[in-house]
């Protein structure tokens, strides 16, 4: 026997599983959940996935969720944005911030109907906002609803989502509204919640009833009001100078409704093999180059 026991290379022996104490260790299956207790991070996915995922779906998402990296897209844009704002109104003041004043009208970012050759105004009139209410407004609602979405989408797909409300926005406005100026990123902002409203009411009875009854509500809400608000200021206020179209929120929003849908409910597939993607990518480019198209020949805008 003890031959035996000599034959045993005990550096090749597995350290007993035991804590400082020489107790036993429990191995991981043997440690019941309720001993663990979450962390900040993780009850966050948690919450996120509830909000923003069908049920069937949630598991994959909080098995790869991690803060790495963050929300960078929409925190950016954010950024950029209030940047800007505070450029106009802070180095180069106005009377005053609530309202219009014709400091941001001769922004080299504001797109204007007589400026549209100079084409980069149809995406870069985002970062111009009309005052504290309008900025507020948009910043508010884009980083609660983008963050998540990033989380969960990551920000390339929050990216195109955005940027093709905004410029769907501005396109259209030159359309529907040619003699109209235009500033705010609410083309971005409705594209974003036009993309969510689409999968609350498709994932509608996995989403928990209950909260998909108040996110759908509390869109609607928001939509109506800020619809409200423009149509006040387009056709009620009769505001003195350069009138702001309200068309960008239409243009915003069935963007969000087509594009933002499919990158949204294609959670954990590949859309190149998504027949709806190539749809969504099929009509929006007919819709850019038919815009693009009235506004070189049918546009009577100067």
């Amino acid at each position: 026997m003890a031959a035996e026991m000599a034959k045993v290379d005990i550096e090749q022996l597995e350290p007993l599983p035991v804590d400082r104490d020489g107790g036993k260790l429990r191995s991981e299956e043997d440690q019941p959940d309720s001993d663990r207790n979450p962390g900040c991070c993780e009850r966050f996915h948690h919450f996120v996935s509830r909000w923003m995922l069908p049920e069937d779906l949630r598991e994959t998402y909080l098995e790869r969720a991690n803060c790495c990296p963050p929300p960078i897209f929409i925190i950016l844009i954010s950024i950029g944005e209030l940047a800007v704002f505070t450029y106009y109104a802070v180095w180069k003041p106005q009377k005053q911030w609530v309202t219009l004043e014709q400091g941001i009208w001769q922004s080299p970012l504001t797109y204007k109907p007589d400026h549209r050759k100079e084409a980069w105004r149809f995406i870069s009139y985002m970062f111009v906002h009309a005052g504290v209410q309008h900025i507020v407004g948009n910043l508010v609602m884009q980083l609660l609803l983008g963050i998540p979405l990033e989380l969960v989408h990551k920000g390339f797909e929050v990216g195109m989502v955005y940027l093709s409300g905004v410029l769907a926005g501005s396109l259209a406005s030159s359309i529907f509204d040619p003699l109209s100026a235009l500033v705010g990123a609410s083309g971005g902002v409705y594209a974003l919640l036009g993309g969510y409203f689409m999968n609350a009411v498709v994932n509608f009875r996995e989403m928990i009833p209950l909260l998909g009854v108040f996110r759908i509500l509390a869109i609607v809400i928001i939509v109506a009001t800020d619809f409200g608000f423009a149509f006040y200021r387009r056709f009620i206020a009769h505001e003195q100078g350069l009138q702001v179209s309200f068309v960008a929120h239409f243009g915003g929003i069935v963007a969000g409704m087509t594009v933002g849908y499919v990158f949204f409910s294609a959670y954990n597939m590949k859309l190149l093999k998504d027949p709806r993607f190539w749809l969504c990518i099929v009509g929006y480019i007919a819709f850019v180059l038919f815009a693009v198209l009235f506004n070189i020949f049918l546009s009577p805008a100067p």
